[in-house]
């Protein structure tokens, strides 16, 4: 055990070096930029006889054109020109910010970004706030905040498109191996295949929050991102009944088996998960959740949407507004009710013990050493694993805030 916590101190002074580091590096390139931005103002064809800013830096640094005139463009934005007709600065508050070695180049490119979308008069208060959620956040998620400022200035949006579609052609086969694997097969036209593209390419992006990189495979992240899009369609308040009911998938296990989370239950007509899998979707999903007594008989027999009711899902979704585990932008349509405290072990089904989380959230929260609890202001809150956070100090998502100043 001495060697284990002497291996975990180690490598935890091996992170804090690299964030020394990594400060030093980003004030660095910050305070190259200034000077790279002061040599333009000045002249740099009077001054070294270069044609343009970016070609010196090419040549006194040894990097490429293309990441020379990246590097010039960035400190352009950040430092205004010194002549009277010269633009000013797009985001001199990031300036600041990255003097201080607290941003990456590809935060400030992000914010950047975003406050070119911007008018003018909203710059100011826009930039404070993208910085704020900066010092929390990844740049994805950055950019998702600043995708909604600029959303909410302008809600209109682009002119929407009225081209007539082409006649579709689709096809589509589906089957089951003996092995329990599904084969999908399909061919479509460019729009339904564009379509679908988009669907999974906004579901299938990689996963930047507080519990790690994402290490899936591409082929990895588009099986769950369609995996999640079949759960979107089968929440959706449209979809056509089925024999008189909505579409849903029977799972049937132990009583003994749901509360302990090991063993298995049976799913549809011939499939199979693990107890663990079952106790995740008991507690909100279009599955439904068959409890067995030690004779097989049918303990409980859950109806869709059993536990979570159509007026507290929406309670919830005002609440959470969408995913609310720290760095999430998941929206609501791409979430699940959680019960804090599960409902095989008497968890009410009430605001105050729920809590909005996107299905690799709530599977991350049933498997890990992360922890939910409702903090005193009535908002959910989450306990980090010791190995992230030794003090394990309370995190929240606030991405889903309501933004602070109106259009």
């Amino acid at each position: 055990m001495a060697t284990e916590a002497a291996w975990k101190a180690d490598a935890m002074a091996l992170a804090d070096r690299i964030s020394t580091l990594l400060t030093v590096v980003r004030s660095a390139e910050a305070e190259i930029g200034a000077l790279l931005a002061e040599i333009e103002c000045r002249g740099v064809m009077e001054l070294f006889g270069y044609r343009s800013v970016a070609r010196l830096f090419e040549h006194l640094a040894d990097v490429p054109k293309s990441a020379a005139e990246t590097v010039v463009k960035r400190a352009r934005s950040l430092h205004p020109g010194h002549h009277l007709d010269s633009p000013p600065a797009v985001a001199p508050a990031t300036a600041a910010a990255a003097a201080e070695g607290r941003l990456s180049n590809p935060m400030i490119d992000t914010i950047v970004g975003a406050l070119t979308q911007i008018p003018p008069e909203h710059r100011e208060d826009a930039e404070q706030h993208l910085l704020t959620f900066a010092d929390e956040a990844g740049h994805k998620q950055v950019a998702a905040l600043g995708a909604r400022i600029i959303a909410h200035l302008d809600p209109d949006g682009p002119e929407p498109d009225t081209t007539e579609p082409a006649i579709p052609n689709r096809e589509l086969s589906l089957r089951r191996k003996r092995t329990g694997i599904w084969e999908l097969h399909g061919r479509f036209d460019d729009e339904t295949g564009s379509r679908a593209s988009t669907l999974l390419d906004a579901l299938a992006e990689r996963r930047t929050t507080d519990e790690g990189g994402d290490h899936r495979s591409p082929q990895e992240r588009y099986g769950d991102a369609f995996s999640d899009a079949i759960d979107l369609a089968l929440n959706a308040p449209t979809l056509p009944m089925q024999a008189g009911e909505r579409a849903h998938v029977m799972v049937a296990l132990h009583l003994n088996d749901l509360k302990s989370a090991v063993g298995q239950a049976t799913l549809g007509d011939t499939g199979t998960i693990t107890a663990a899998e079952a106790r995740i979707h008991a507690c909100d999903s279009m599955i439904i959740p068959a409890v067995l007594g030690e004779k097989n008989e049918p303990l409980n027999l859950g109806r869709l949407r059993r536990l979570i009711s159509a007026g507290l899902r929406r309670a919830l979704y005002l609440r959470d507004r969408g995913c609310a585990f720290p760095g999430c932008h998941r929206p609501p349509r791409h979430c699940q009710g959680h019960h804090i405290r599960h409902w095989a072990e008497g968890g009410p089904t009430d605001l105050d013990n729920l809590v909005l989380m996107c299905a690799h959230h709530h599977r991350l929260l049933h498997r890990s050493g992360w922890e939910v609890r409702i903090a005193t202001d009535g908002l959910p809150e989450f306990l980090p694993p010791a190995f992230l956070d030794k003090r394990r100090k309370p995190r929240r998502n606030n991405l889903h805030q309501p933004l602070p100043f109106a259009a």
